[in-house]
């Protein structure tokens, strides 16, 4: 499991989704149970469709999740 680094995360409003972050390339997704995902690949264009998506969860299932290697990381 990889540990979080420094990426500055921005709350969210979603059911299903805390906070996310973005840093060059990859994507940090906190979720309101507390795990945090890194999706890695993941564009700019990507990640400002995503906070500006209606849905969040919606968005991220649709165009993230199953798109983008995956990695469960731990806080520091």
């Amino acid at each position: 499991m990889e540990k979080v680094t420094q990426t500055e995360l921005v709350p969210v409003e979603s059911s299903n989704m805390a906070a996310v972050g973005y840093d060059g390339g990859s994507l940090t997704v906190a979720y309101h149970g507390g795990r945090i995902y890194r999706y890695y690949g993941v564009s700019a264009e990507v990640y400002h469709d995503l906070i500006d998506a209606p849905s969040k969860g919606r968005y991220l299932h649709r165009s993230v999740k199953g798109t983008y290697p995956v990695e469960r990381v731990e806080v520091d």
